[in-house]
């Protein structure tokens, strides 16, 4: 198997735009995509499950992994938070056939379209506007005050990022924005040999 020729799918966005609806969509639509699990350092919250939603690892092992160069790539978030993607997850998807997709922050997703620019389709989710974003942030319920301004900040410097990539698909509704991701990503692949639900 040429590794430089197998395609990988990325969907990144600002915190709360809704990339992991959209992916779960893509997931359900896209029998060919397989689900890149990230590696994280954050707490595990009570809905998630390990090894399906993340790996949750010790801030020590994933900083040895990264000294070892396990992570295809990896960033720190949030202060103190680690994600990344580990290579042996993405060889793994390769080696049964299926195609990647990642659903990971902007700096993570500018990294991989660097690493494998002709091979790698990233799409960028869009909120409306930020005002939406802190509602939806809110709305989940998952995160303290300080912890949504510290994400409305960020959101505000990745929506810079958003020309940087292959797509922008705008999420002001999300049946149109999930059909939309599943379209471009149809186009991207167009010539595997896959079935659409």
């Amino acid at each position: 198997m040429n590794l430089q020729k197998e395609k990988i799918i990325v969907i990144t966005a600002p915190s709360g735009a809704g990339k992991t609806t959209i992916t779960k969509y893509l997931m359900q639509v896209l029998p060919i995509l397989s689900f890149s699990v990230s590696a994280t350092t954050r707490a595990k919250r009570k809905n998630e499950t390990e090894g399906k939603d993340y790996y949750f690892i010790t801030r020590a092992d994933f900083e040895k992994k990264i000294e070892e160069k396990k992570f295809l790539e990896w960033e720190m978030v949030y202060e103190g938070t680690y994600y990344g993607t580990l290579t042996s997850e993405i060889e793994k998807i390769w080696q049964k056939h299926q195609i990647p997709l990642l659903d990971i922050d902007v700096q993570g997703a500018l990294h991989v379209k660097h690493l494998f620019p002709e091979q790698t389709m990233v799409i960028f989710i869009a909120p409306p506007n930020v005002d939406v974003l802190k509602e939806r942030l809110i709305g989940r319920g998952t995160d303290s005050h300080a912890s949504i301004e510290k994400r409305i900040h960020k959101a505000t410097e990745e929506l810079q990022y958003r020309n940087s990539f292959d797509k922008t698909v705008l999420n002001d509704h999300l049946e149109k924005a999930c059909k939309e991701a599943a379209e471009i990503i149809t186009v991207f692949l167009q010539n595997e040999s896959f079935p659409i639900k």
